[in-house]
């Protein structure tokens, strides 16, 4: 199941597309569908469990915490509000790319993509272009 909760005035818009996409995502990738929890925060909730669960004195747009088992995905993705703005300006993208690639960077995580690595974060930017791609809102 996938969850969306507020620790921020920001409310997503259609979460039941955003939820079914990011479903369908889960299958691409042959995995299984468990407890997705994603937690809309500002810079400085984030920036606080940086500190204290990565000891990263940084800002940062996504921090996944992945309690998946085997194939099904299970964890908590903190997501900034606030950078996903910075840096949709930042790329010239719009807000809603910037954070569907956001929402899909996590899962992609728990699906055992990496981006450390130079070779590493070229795979995962495909698989971020090619999930959200897959986002369809009916009209």
């Amino acid at each position: 199941m996938i969850n969306f909760n507020y620790e921020t005035d920001f409310v997503l818009d259609n979460e039941e597309a955003f939820a079914s996409w990011l479903s369908n995502v889960i299958v691409s990738e042959k995995k299984k569908e468990g407890e997705i929890n994603y937690i809309f925060c500002d810079d400085e909730y984030l920036h606080k469990i940086n500190l204290e669960y990565l000891n990263h004195d940084t800002l940062t747009d996504i921090i996944s915490f992945d309690y998946s088992i085997g194939n099904e995905l299970n964890g908590d993705i903190f997501v900034s509000i606030e950078r996903v703005k910075d840096n949709a300006n930042d790329f010239d993208v719009s807000f809603e790319n910037e954070l569907k690639r956001v929402l899909v960077h996590g899962l992609l995580h728990y699906c055992g993509y990496k981006d450390k690595s130079t070779e590493d974060e070229a795979l995962m930017r495909s698989k971020e272009d090619e999930k959200t791609a897959m986002f369809h809102v009916e009209q």
